[in-house]
């Protein structure tokens, strides 16, 4: 009999997920001498790497003596926690991840209510100890109380916690004791985690919670095996949640051993594995060895609450940067997507030209839109919009809850802003300076505010956002209160042209740039402005050529692809290409714009 102990990390963004795996996977022997090991190394994907956050839940395995511990590492943003929920399904206990100053934010409270639920008992690990505004004891007795508000048995009330510098690789139960290493963690792992169940005497069954792909075998399925053997060449039944069945043969079977992927003959319940050839496996199936075996309680997945449509590149510029610039590409890229991004729904319209992408959040989508843009796509991005529901006849919209820390100098601040976007305040705490503010608030109330929020607490402040429930329509909310720079004419803006525009509003475009009609070159303070950014000075026998080296530019404001599509208005677009951000109006001409009623 096989000793398997499957374990899930969960934590808010940036509390030290993924530096503590590290740590285990280097003290437990995992790596060998000739390995090279980076930083963050479970963070694989680039943009994961680029951003220093995880995006994709992981798999790795560690091996303690005679024990293999199957890990995953869960993202941490909100956007991503549908993807937490289905991990969780797959293991025993988790790690709960906790910052020995910030404590319990968001995203830990929507994780941990899950796995709670679940019936899971959380071993609760307090990083980050070494900082010099740590409050241990402080976070601990919060993350009791959240426990408590959360419902939690008292057997999970009886949670075993440990302290940690994840970074120096030290873990240890009390504050006071001396320790070099994570020993104490791996010890507490093997002491209160429960064996996972090894009845390898029934027919095997097993249920995929979550979906990858390899382009030389195909979609594969991630999930963990509840009873039996799985064999590859194995013939399997797969059950849908509605009840059809159909046969498939397994493979390939593969197995996680650190980082690597290791094929392996067979595997034995308990184990998390990865198997291919069912190309039409969805999270939540299930896979039998019996063709009259019964089903496995089906995973919910949460649904989206925010949708953008997704567009062919039909600007004068359309073509020059992209390589994949056809619906028919853009299409089939949407639908690699859907193989493995559970989260996300797509709808194809009845014009070939326009996709409508629904996913959990604006990084949801962003992340997407940066993905395609990298592998050479060219396409134009609506503003995001929030999706409603009817209850009861009632009109309701997905709201979430916010935790703001800033400054209690720019505490007021922050209040009327969200005040003014229909936020409800729930609770206001002030501590060594700073004030923490939580609120119920739609998410339509947050679409576009992150970039206001840094500007007025003078990047001071942290805000973190988590979808809490659907609630009762709150009334019109005015999303911007400025207006767009808009360029009239098609040529190469001058130096001359932007110094007299600079009075306006905030540039997005500095000199030399190609622009066109009805592309919106910056932000003005008041309402839509048409303006002439290409117009030259004009030379006579008075002046001299080299007149304009004195003139003096503010730089451009640097429009990113997260800035471009919180700024957009819903008559603008938003055009992604390999190498340039832009924004446009939907209707270039002006004459278009007042007979579309957009001017």
């Amino acid at each position: 009999m096989k000793d398997f102990r499957n374990i899930a990390i969960i934590a808010h963004v940036d509390h030290g997920k993924t530096t503590l795996v590290d740590a285990m996977l280097k003290q437990s022997g995992t790596f060998n001498e000739r390995d090279v090991i980076e930083v963050c190394v479970m963070d694989s994907n680039e943009l994961e790497k680029e951003r220093g956050i995880t995006i994709y839940a992981k798999n790795t395995a560690i091996q303690i003596g005679d024990t293999k511990i199957n890990i995953v590492d869960t993202p941490g943003h909100a956007d991503f926690g549908s993807e937490v929920e289905r991990v969780l399904r797959m293991v025993d206990s988790v790690l709960l991840l906790v910052d020995a100053y910030e404590g319990p934010m968001p995203q830990t409270k929507f994780v941990l209510r899950k796995s709670l639920a679940l019936g899971l008992k959380p071993i609760v690990v307090i990083n980050k100890i070494d900082k010099p505004s740590a409050r241990p004891d402080v976070v601990l007795n919060m993350i009791f109380d959240l426990f408590v508000e959360l419902g939690a048995t008292d057997e999970q009330l009886d949670f075993k916690h440990i302290y940690a510098i994840a970074r120096e690789g030290i873990a240890k139960m009390e504050l006071t004791d001396e320790s070099k290493d994570l020993q104490p963690l791996f010890d507490l792992i093997l002491k209160t985690v429960p064996p996972a169940q090894n009845n390898t005497s029934v027919p095997m069954r097993m249920q995929p919670a979550n979906l990858a792909y390899d382009s030389y075998i195909g979609r594969l399925a991630v999930g963990r095996i509840y009873e039996g053997t799985v064999r590859a060449g194995m013939t399997v039944t797969v059950i849908t949640p509605d009840g059809t069945r159909k046969t498939n043969k397994i493979t390939k079977l593969l197995t996680n051993k650190g980082l690597n992927k290791i094929e392996v003959q067979e595997a034995e319940a308990g184990d998390i594995v990865q198997i291919a050839g069912i190309p039409d496996i969805y999270v939540g199936d299930t896979i039998a060895e019996s063709a009259t075996a019964e089903p496995l309680p089906s995973i919910a997945i949460d649904a989206p609450t925010l949708k953008m449509d997704f567009m062919v590149n039909n600007s004068p510029f359309a073509g020059r940067e992209g390589k994949l610039v056809t619906s028919r590409q853009i299409r089939e890229r949407l639908l690699k997507e859907l193989e493995v991004n559970v989260g996300m729904k797509i709808e194809f319209s009845d014009t070939a030209d326009v996709f409508t992408v629904s996913g959990r959040g604006e990084m949801h989508l962003s992340i997407l839109i940066e993905q395609m843009r990298r592998e050479g796509f060219e396409l134009q991005v609506s503003q995001p919009r929030v999706i409603f529901q009817e209850v009861n006849g009632q009109k309701q919209e997905p709201i979430e809850i916010v935790v703001v820390d800033v400054p209690d100098q720019l505490a007021g601040i922050v209040i009327e802003q969200l005040g003014k976007r229909r936020g409800e305040m729930l609770n206001m705490q002030s501590e060594n300076g700073n004030t923490r503010l939580e609120y119920h608030i739609p998410t339509r109330g947050l679409l576009g505010y992150q970039s206001e929020f840094v500007t007025s607490t003078k990047g001071e402040g942290t805000l973190s956002h988590q979808f809490a429930h659907y609630g009762e329509y709150k009334g019109e909310i005015e999303r911007r209160s400025t207006g767009s720079i808009i360029n009239g004419f098609d040529g190469i803006t001058t130096p001359y042209a932007l110094e007299g525009l600079e009075a306006r509003g905030v540039l997005f475009v500095g000199a030399g740039a190609e622009v066109y009609e009805g592309m919106v070159i910056g932000m003005s303070m008041k309402d839509n402005i048409v303006v002439n950014a290409i117009r030259e000075k004009k030379l006579t026998n008075m002046r001299s050529a080299g007149a304009d080296m004195a003139v003096k530019l503010t730089p451009a404001l640097d429009m990113t692809l997260e800035r471009a599509l919180e700024y957009i208005d819903n008559d603008e677009l938003v055009e992604v290409t390999p190498k340039t951000v832009r924004i446009r109006k939907k209707y270039l001409k002006e004459f278009e714009r007042k007979k579309h009623g957009v001017a």
